[in-house]
């Protein structure tokens, strides 16, 4: 089977058969595709042809031209699927990547906003105009429940219930959670859905999405992240913000306040623990800072000792 042919199947695979998101499956797809470009160049067309020494060169080409460890690792957990589908279907006999290790990297603490920073955001829309409404919705629904933008966007209308103060969540894998709403969340939901969200739906009464843009069509990614920056900039926030930041803020805030690890993986649709440990990090990088700023005897003095 030739290298393009082994990709289309593999992808077919993952979205049929695993269920995983679009852009799980967009992602792979891009890095597969750079690595059969790669395999060309070097002469390598069949699946079966490739080695251990093709994949590695690839790898090299990659870190040469400026992608970092995070961006060759994301390549080679691609690159591993697909050989462990290849040798699953009997394609090919050997996995030729099994004994490549994955690059290593010094793990990024997340970025978040401090309380206040999230108060003044979350202040920003005006709640009397549709788009404000809507906007100040889509906000406390963002911070109350640490969603991914994707899983915000794709938010159904029926999948809030207000009376028990929970959304419905789908996210990664079409795996479902049920996620608790604040009661500031859900008042701004329930004054958009019974006042905004009529002017824009319009005369498309069919529609199933519950965050809506103007003509009654779903709101995107890329529309929530510009009304997302363009309430930063009245908030006064400098720092750069991205909805993924905001769920950073959700997770370390709740266990910046004692909140069980477990429960906000459940609420963050975490697979593994693991993942959402990042955020003990955090807090124990964010109770050393506070340390170092506030307690007297924390620095060194600033005058050597006489003698």
């Amino acid at each position: 089977m030739v290298v393009d042919s082994a990709i289309d199947a593999f992808l077919s695979y993952v979205r049929v058969e695993k269920g995983l998101a679009d852009n799980t499956i967009d992602a792979y797809g891009r890095d597969l595709l750079a690595l059969a470009a790669s395999l060309s160049t070097q002469g390598v067309t069949q699946a079966r042809d490739v080695r251990v020494n093709h994949v590695l060169a690839h790898l090299v080409e990659l870190s040469k031209n400026g992608s970092g460890i995070r961006t060759q690792a994301r390549h080679l957990v691609a690159i591993r699927q697909l050989f462990r589908f290849l040798v699953k279907e009997k394609v090919i006999a050997s996995d030729p990547v099994a004994d490549i290790e994955m690059p290593k990297a010094g793990r990024k603490l997340p970025e978040f906003l401090d309380v206040d920073e999230v108060e003044r955001l979350l202040g920003t829309p005006d709640a009397r105009t549709p788009r404000g409404s809507r906007d100040r919705a889509m906000l406390e629904v963002l911070y109350a429940t640490g969603l991914r933008v994707t899983e915000l966007v794709t938010l159904p209308s029926d999948g809030l219930d207000a009376e028990r103060g929970f959304v419905l969540v789908r996210g990664k894998g079409n795996k479902e959670r049920v996620v608790p709403l604040g009661q500031h969340a859900l008042a701004a939901l329930e004054q958009y859905v019974r006042e905004a969200r009529p002017t824009f739906l319009g005369t498309h009464m069919s529609s199933t999405a519950l965050f809506l843009r103007t003509g009654g069509e779903p709101m995107t990614r890329q529309g929530f992240w510009k009304l997302l920056k363009a309430h930063a900039v009245v908030a006064g926030i400098a720092k750069p913000l991205s909805p993924h930041k905001l769920r950073h803020s959700f997770a370390t805030h709740l266990v910046e306040r004692g909140a069980d690890l477990r429960a906000v993986q459940a609420m963050l649709g975490h697979a593994e623990l693991s993942t959402t440990e990042i955020y003990t990090h955090v807090n124990r990088e964010r109770l050393r800072q506070i340390y170092g700023d506030h307690h007297p005897r924390a620095t060194p003095a600033r005058e050597p000792p006489p003698g």
